[in-house]
């Protein structure tokens, strides 16, 4: 393909400038008080998907929020592929330690962005990563070099488990039809080490209440002869990992794949810094199961954690309560072979079983999904493999990512096709976290490499 690195050069204020513009909208999914601006992102991607070539767009209404989908297809008999990103992002709190307004996106040099990075909720999970396909799209409209055909599906509740997704793919397999599917929702190893994820974890998400006396009790009357439900939950929690941090849940290990020593070899090769990694995160050491890596614990191996947990008095200065309930929100990470469905059931009996009689104990599933591997011997993952090299300048590393997508699984099931990965972001670019960020030359360089996945995907199908 000719010309792809001088359009970027000749285009990339106004890239830069319209992804800005896409970030300053607040479109938080999990707060019903964003829908207006959660609404208006879908807008605004189909202008986007219009502007850059599709042929046809729309806006397809869904229980929830909408999705868009758009698609150019210059010729039935050649492949399709279909790309998946978000338009939805997390909620920003906590503001206070966002060193500028989360969505007053500003560009900042850093240490590993001495170019710069777009600071802003979105940046790069994942407005900035889906925006480089529509940019991609762009510059193969406009230089004449589309060799497939393409169909996007943006969809707007992925980071509150992408329920209306699974409805509309279930009834629109024929418009969905593909060849394979293109996703920018991971990173990449470092700037100067390209990698393509190939596996990812699931994922199941519960909340758990606790429950007490009926009503919050004075603290001095009642104290030690009734049970505080947050002492009790937090026990509870505490028994769930053993002295080697193993999760003690019955049958949670039962079905996770073990890989073979071999394997892991191959993950060790990848570039690590184990100093650099605790200096990053300012800890003193690092902490998880016994036995491991730490880029094992965070990839191929399951996982067990609290994301919140509240109750009882938490205001300025002292109320002295034995509160009556006691709250936590628990994910487990999964790895391909555990079933969330089955993880979660799994939770639910034993969490209830370990319960002293002086409480009762609710768990409310939230979301899930399956894990993910896809194999490095595929025309998809060759084709991405081949574009990295042409702009990187180097073979790309297969890694498993400790992330979840849970529509992946869901593509293969109901459309029969494989994901290829290509995220373009960092572990650094504090995604899920204040002041996430984007390095401007990762989203150039991801619109510079797309294209090449198109040509040398086309290639490799005749």
């Amino acid at each position: 393909m000719q010309n792809i690195q001088s359009y970027v050069q000749e285009h990339k204020d106004r890239f830069i400038n319209e992804l800005i513009e896409l970030l300053k909208i607040p479109s938080v999914s999990a707060d019903t008080a964003y829908k207006d601006d959660v609404i208006k992102t879908a807008e605004e991607i189909r202008k986007s998907l219009v502007s850059a070539g599709c042929s046809a767009v729309e806006i397809c209404e869904t229980p929830g929020y909408p999705i868009v989908y758009g698609e150019k297809i210059i010729d039935k008999n050649l492949p399709t592929v279909l790309v998946y990103g978000h338009y939805d992002v997390q909620p920003a709190d906590p503001i206070e330690l966002w060193d500028s307004p989360p969505f007053e996106p500003i560009i900042k040099n850093t240490d590993i962005h001495p170019d710069g990075a777009i600071f802003a909720r979105g940046a790069c999970d994942d407005k900035g990563q889906m925006y480089m396909h529509v940019k991609a799209l762009e510059i193969m409209t406009q230089t004449n070099q589309l060799p497939c055909n393409i169909k996007f599906m943006i969809e707007g509740e992925e980071e509150v488990g992408s329920k209306s997704l699974s409805w509309f793919v279930e009834r629109n397999q024929e418009k969905l039809s593909n060849d394979v599917i293109l996703i920018s929702d991971t990173g990449m190893i470092a700037k100067d080490v390209p990698s393509i994820t190939t596996g990812l974890r699931g994922l199941s998400y519960v909340e758990v209440e606790v429950t007490g006396p009926n009503r919050d009790l004075h603290s001095g009357l009642y104290g030690g002869a009734v049970a505080n439900p947050i002492n009790i939950l937090t026990k509870m929690i505490a028994s769930l990992h053993d002295d080697n941090n193993h999760i003690t849940v019955p049958g949670f290990y039962d079905k996770v794949e073990n890989l073979s020593e071999e394997e892991r070899a191959e993950m060790a090769k990848a570039p690590f810094s184990l100093e650099s990694y605790k200096k990053a995160l300012d800890i003193k050491a690092v902490y998880g199961e016994e036995g491991y890596t730490t880029n094992e614990r965070n990839s191929i191996r399951p996982t067990l954690d609290v994301n919140g947990i509240w109750g009882g008095y938490t205001g300025e200065g002292a109320k002295t309560v034995i509160a009556s309930k006691a709250y936590a929100k628990i994910s487990m990470r999964l790895v391909p072979n555990q079933d969330w469905v089955e993880i979660t059931e799994l939770f639910k009996k034993h969490f209830e079983s370990i319960a002293p009689d002086a409480v009762t104990v609710k768990v409310t599933p939230h979301h899930g999904g399956q894990g993910y591997v896809t194999p490095i011997d595929n025309i998809g993952y060759k084709a991405a493999s081949k574009a990295y090299q042409d702009t990187f300048g180097k073979t790309p590393i297969p890694q498993r990512s400790g992330g979840s997508i849970p529509i992946v699984s869901l593509f293969e099931k109901e459309l029969k096709s494989k994901t290829i990965l290509m995220g373009f972001g960092l572990d650094s670019d504090a995604i899920h976290s204040p002041n996430e960020h984007f390095g401007v030359w990762n989203y150039l360089k991801g619109i510079e490499t797309i294209p090449l996945f198109y040509k040398y995907f086309t290639e490799l199908n005749k």
